[in-house]
């Protein structure tokens, strides 16, 4: 094999004090949790990631599932009966932050290892304890017998949650959340979890199925007792790709983490996914499909935005649609890219429980030259909110091959309704209805459709009536007719209302802006009409 060959010239190239550092890390593994080492915080992404290049040069070893059935075969019910206990927290009282963690068990049937970084570079590995827990109801006879069952045995945890001040100074609420796989949720202030985002996805959306990479272990570095970020250091793992991952955490206005990751391939990648967004749409303003829900609306996010190099914007109304769908945008190093939950309002949802107008929207810068490459969007039909049917990420033109590696940087932040350098109109809704007139005697086929797209902005919105703003449309096929722009009431912005007819069954991918003098003054609105949407 090459792999091996490549990986030991790479360890000749370091300093013999990493390649000392990455052997006695390596060994550390192998012993009890009990057993400290000391790694420079400043050398431990490089050791890390030392670690994934030899992992990545080996076979692939599938993580080994949790030896007991009480666990394994855990009802929903009785998984959420067990609570971490509060005062349990590791690092209460020693600053802004705490640590909670995830009991293993129920659809968490891989336990991952965390350890800490304290701040003479010390890492200790955190053990799985049942005194850690409260087990409530049908959960409490589990207690003793996972006790006993773990016995002088390194159970581990399903995933941890960070707890910081970021809306009020009276509680530690939850910030950020590893669980399962390499998902990871984050949230700012007055938010609620929804969309997730994703250390790495391969092969999303192929016929032979995707692969999900999983964080393996973790190292959270203990802050100081004023300090307002925090780092945290991960091994991910999969039958493709090894990697290593870097998170720096930020709340403040909104929560900001800065991840760096290298990641070395196992074998050959079809598609490889750099920094994946997962979310849900089940029905909104712009559905087609009767829902019987009392619901207005039901998602966690409502569009996609990506910014070009040139500031062009666009912005992708999600749908959950009939068939599997996937569509992409082609950038040459796009200035960003993430999935919103523009729509805001309660009135919208009217769910006092889910809290969909708080769900947080979230948006990927990249740093440094990513190349060329694109945004991918994929949507898969659902019956139920409860499903993730929603998928974003980077594919990079260049093939991700077996011995390759991949060093890359970005940040992700959460957001609200807008992005504050987002200065154009923002298309704020579209609905979709039928283009027969009412009484007519002879409609058109159900597939023509009438559509409205409302733009809003500070700017846009103060615009006189008198204006003549021009809606500009293009299609890839079909015909476009009855194209009107009229600005709405009580300065809520500029209405393009137009019909569609599909030609011969193919769907119908569209654009759309506004435009002052020819001067393009709102994003692009970017729709695909699927003519068999209606039945």
């Amino acid at each position: 094999m090459k792999a091996p060959i490549h990986l030991i010239s790479t360890w000749k190239k370091a300093s013999v004090p990493l390649l000392s550092l990455f052997l006695v890390f390596s060994a550390q593994q192998a012993f009890s949790a009990t057993l400290d080492v000391a790694i420079p915080q400043d050398s431990l992404f490089d050791v890390i990631s030392a670690r994934a290049q030899k992992l990545a040069s080996e076979e692939y070893i599938a993580p080994k599932n949790i030896e007991l059935d009480a666990l394994n075969n855990i009802e929903y019910q009785d998984y959420r009966s067990i609570r971490f206990k509060q005062d349990k927290s590791m690092w209460k009282g020693e600053g802004l932050y705490e640590l909670q963690l995830f009991h293993p068990g129920f659809l968490y049937k891989t336990p991952v290892t965390i350890n800490t970084v304290d701040s003479d570079s010390k890492l200790s590995r955190l053990p799985f304890s049942t005194d850690f827990y409260q087990y409530d109801g049908t959960a409490a006879p589990l207690k003793d017998e996972i006790a006993k069952s773990v016995a002088n045995k390194q159970l581990g945890h399903a995933g941890f949650r960070l707890h910081y001040p970021i809306n009020t100074t009276e509680y530690k609420d939850e910030v950020m959340v590893f669980q399962g796989a390499s998902y990871f949720r984050v949230v700012g202030p007055n938010q609620v979890y929804g969309l997730s985002a994703r250390g790495l996805a391969i092969d999303t959306a192929e016929a032979s199925g995707e692969e999900f990479p999983v964080f393996k272990e973790f190292w959270l570095v203990k802050p100081q007792p004023e300090q307002t970020n925090i780092i945290i250091f991960a091994l991910l793992d999969s039958p493709s790709v090894a990697g290593a991952y870097k998170f720096s955490i930020d709340p403040t206005t909104n929560t900001s983490v800065k991840v760096d990751m290298q990641i070395f391939a196992r074998k050959d990648v079809k598609k490889l996914g750099v920094a994946p967004l997962t979310s849900m749409f089940y029905h909104g303003e712009n559905s087609t499909k009767f829902f019987d829900d009392y619901r207005p609306e039901v998602h966690d996010s409502d569009g996609l935005l990506t910014q070009s190099q040139d500031n062009n914007w666009i912005w992708r109304p999600l749908n959950n649609p009939s068939q599997l769908s996937v569509t992409s945008f082609s950038y040459e190093n796009p200035k960003g890219f993430g999935l919103a939950q523009r729509d805001r309002e309660f009135n919208n949802y009217f769910d006092i429980e889910a809290h969909y107008h708080n769900r947080p929207s979230l948006w990927i810068e990249p740093e440094g030259d990513w190349g060329n490459g694109r945004v991918e969007l994929v949507e898969i039909p659902t019956d139920t909110e409860t499903n993730d049917n929603i998928v974003s990420y980077w594919v990079p033109e260049k093939p991700f091959k077996a011995g390759d590696s991949l060093k890359l940087s970005y940040k992700m932040t959460t957001f609200n309704a807008y992005l504050t350098q987002h200065d154009k109109a923002r298309a704020v809704r579209t609905r979709i209805g039928s283009a027969a007139l009412p009484g007519e005697d002879n409609p058109p086929p159900k597939s023509h459709r009438q559509f409205t797209v409302d733009f809003a902005g500070p700017d846009i919105n103060k615009l006189s009536e008198k204006l003549n703003l021009n809606a500009d449309i293009q299609l890839t096929t079909g015909e476009v007719r009855d194209v009107t722009v009229q600005k709405l009431p009580d300065s809520l912005g500029w209405r393009v209302a137009f019909k569609i007819a599909p030609q011969n069954g193919k769907p119908v991918d569209m654009r759309l802006s506004l435009k002052l003098h020819d001067k393009e003054i709102s994003e692009v609105w970017s729709y695909v009409w699927y003519p068999n949407d209606i039945k």
